[in-house]
């Protein structure tokens, strides 16, 4: 299976939110034509509507893929409209939290193949991260071709167990709240130590942002670059010497708010 194969059956979006939507403008700027896809969607945006997919068609009847991007509390409507296509022919493929392989296994069949992913939201502008895995049914070149797919909107990661998508929840797929919060946290902390509202913010955003890319595009591990930058007895020791605190600081706090996000995805799992 390939994008040739993808233009030929089609691919079908269920669900075009802000992560369908995403994933929809990233396969058109990468040259899937609109005539090719499919989407359901019982209220689709102004800009869904305009770019010339087939919306609330009748659908293909063996597509190359279904990607669903339904909120998993409206699943269990959809999906079984879907049933028809299970069997092996389709690949399912799921960005919905929260729902397993055996779910979908148990509405489309067991020999259908399914590959369930994480993304997260920086997918909007290009930069996500998609962790995915297949079930057994589901072959190389059905991973490849999701995977592809799934490349639209940043990078992608595979998984060796299902289970590992709580800990990617808890990472990657909730982090960047955490890191949305620090930028408040630093620039708060900005303007207690005499800054205005505008300068804190401002240098905050720039200086994660910036943190970031550098960590992206240096190739050195982001312990490495704190080393780099931490003079003995300066000032970012000093700042370092709270945030570091095997107790207090950073390090065990985020180890609690990843567990609390694994532990609440396993719940809504279940």
């Amino acid at each position: 299976m390939n994008m040739q194969d993808l233009e030929e059956r089609g691919l079908v979006l269920l669900g075009c939110g802000k992560m369908g939507s995403a994933m929809l403008q990233g396969w058109l700027d990468g040259g899937l034509s609109a005539g090719s896809v499919w989407v359901q969607d019982p209220a689709p945006s102004e800009w869904v509507q305009a770019q010339g997919v087939h919306l609330n068609a009748a659908l293909p009847d063996a597509p190359a893929i279904v990607l669903i991007a339904v909120k998993p509390q409206m699943m269990a409507e959809a999906l079984p409209a879907l049933a028809a296509l299970g069997g092996g022919r389709t690949v399912f493929l799921s960005v919905a939290a929260g729902t397993s392989i055996a779910f979908y296994e148990s509405v489309l069949g067991g020999n259908t193949p399914v590959v369930r992913a994480m993304p997260n939201t920086p997918a909007a502008v290009g930069r996500g991260i998609t962790a995915l895995i297949g079930n057994g049914s589901t072959s190389e070149a059905q991973l490849a071709l999701a995977e592809a797919l799934l490349s639209a909107v940043g990078q992608t990661l595979r998984l060796e167990r299902e289970d590992q998508i709580d800990a990617v929840t808890g990472v990657s797929g909730s982090g960047p709240a955490y890191v949305f919060y620090m930028i408040e946290a630093l620039a708060a902390a900005g303007q207690a130590q005499g800054l205005s509202q505008s300068m804190a913010t401002r240098l905050a955003l720039a200086t994660v942002a910036g943190a970031g890319a550098l960590a992206e595009q240096s190739g050195e591990s982001a312990g490495q670059l704190r080393v780099n930058v931490t003079s003995p007895n300066g000032t970012t020791e000093a700042a370092l010497r709270v945030l570091m605190d095997h107790q207090t600081g950073l390090g065990p706090l985020l180890g609690r708010a990843v567990a609390a996000a694994a532990d609440r995805s396993r719940e809504l799992g279940e």
